[in-house]
């Protein structure tokens, strides 16, 4: 192999490094972007249950109290 063909190679090789690379970690962050949508989503619905569970309680306290 030509002195020339080894050092393409080796240019070559550490390109494709750096866009491996570059795919993982936006391959990554896509991850946590993706994590943190659920768990919002997730806690949302729960304090909105939370929030609706109040308002029945309130409901029939006042209904019991009237």
């Amino acid at each position: 192999m030509s002195k020339a063909r080894q050092l393409a190679e080796i240019a070559f090789s550490k390109t494709q490094s750096q866009f491996l690379e570059r795919t993982r970690a936006l391959q990554e962050q896509d991850s946590e972007i993706s994590e943190r949508a659920a768990k919002t989503l997730r806690l949302r619905t729960a304090r909105l249950e939370r929030e609706q569970a109040g308002k029945a309680i309130a409901v029939l306290r006042a209904k019991t109290t009237a």
